[in-house]
């Protein structure tokens, strides 16, 4: 079976199946960990992508941990089985992967590499994966006091994994805000912001200098209602909850009109997720979809005016 191994996938936790039904040739299943015989594809619901894996016969725990090092320096374990020895593995590497992530901040130019053991003398290592964040696991430096939710977290991940933020100067629209966590992360790049929602913006942030809240139905909001203005909608951001099908009949408006130059948008499903509207999204050119480590059951996509993120 270790010779067929051609690509592997890591699930987010609980959200196996959906990745399962994205994937032809699956072979194992260790875990959260799926082998497959078939060359990688841009699996939406992976959290991280094994592109390049290869099998490391090994012979002792050092000897594991001076292969690994002989093929390159930054690996991260994901360990599902003998965890005492994968473990030892880890240490022996040096490896120093938990310090969180200072919001802004750019990639890392050496992203790590993955490993599992797949039985006691046997490794599965790739070089190359898909999240620049180890087991694409995005760990931030979280802030206590300032933001009204830990919806930011996910504006945080979406933001480094672009390689790119909204500047002072910027205009943004942010649709489904309350109580306003992504607002305030924007307001703290320093751009202007439009919040729409039903629901109020916390006091705290819509105090904050920049930051303005339409109470209206977001779906009503579209590019025509700047043009008397003159107003260029630099981002449009949205963690609205609501039924994917209908945000993508809102969004392709703003796409098709060429009004707006970057969007980060949740799509939300409810049970078993829609492959058909992924697809639509996906297939929207220059944009991506995928599974982002602070999403639940959800999807990330992403159209970037100049796509800078080593991430994406």
């Amino acid at each position: 079976m270790t010779s067929e191994i051609k690509s592997a996938y890591l699930a987010a936790e609980g959200l196996t199946e959906p990745l399962l039904d994205e994937l032809d040739g699956v072979i194992a299943v260790h875990d959260r960990l799926i082998l497959s015989s078939k060359p990688f594809i841009d699996a939406h619901w992976a959290q991280n992508i094994w592109r390049t894996p290869q099998i490391v016969h090994i012979d002792s725990i050092n000897d594991a941990a001076k292969k690994l090092k002989a093929i390159q320096r930054n690996w991260c374990l994901y360990s599902y089985q003998l965890h005492r020895r994968a473990k030892l593995i880890e240490e022996n590497l040096n490896t120093n992967q938990k310090k969180p992530i200072i919001f802004p901040s750019l990639l890392s130019p050496a992203p790590p590499g993955s490993f599992a053991l797949l039985d006691e003398n046997t490794l599965l290592a790739s070089t190359e994966c898909s999240s620049p964040f180890p087991n694409g696991e995005a760990h931030f430096v979280e802030d206590k006091e300032g933001p009204p939710n830990r919806a930011y977290l996910k504006l945080y991940e979406s933001l480094t994994l672009a390689g790119t933020r909204p500047q002072p100067g910027e205009f943004c629209i942010d649709v489904g805000g309350s109580p306003g966590g992504w607002a305030w992360v924007i307001h703290q790049c320093g751009a202007e912001v439009l919040s729409i929602d039903r629901s109020p913006l916390s006091p705290s942030v819509a105090n904050l200098q920049g930051v303005s809240f339409q109470k209206r139905d977001a779906f009503s909001l579209l590019p025509e209602d700047f043009e008397q203005e003159g107003k260029t909608v630099d981002w449009l951001f949205s963690d609205l909850i609501c039924y994917p099908e209908k945000l993508y009949e809102w969004i392709l408006k703003w796409v098709e009109s060429g009004k707006c130059k970057n969007f980060i948008c949740t799509l939300k499903f409810k049970g078993k997720p829609d492959r058909s509207i992924i697809d639509q999204f996906a297939s929207i050119p220059n944009s991506k979809v995928q599974h982002l480590f602070h999403n639940k059951n959800e999807l990330t996509w992403f159209k970037l005016s100049q796509p800078a993120g080593s991430g994406l």
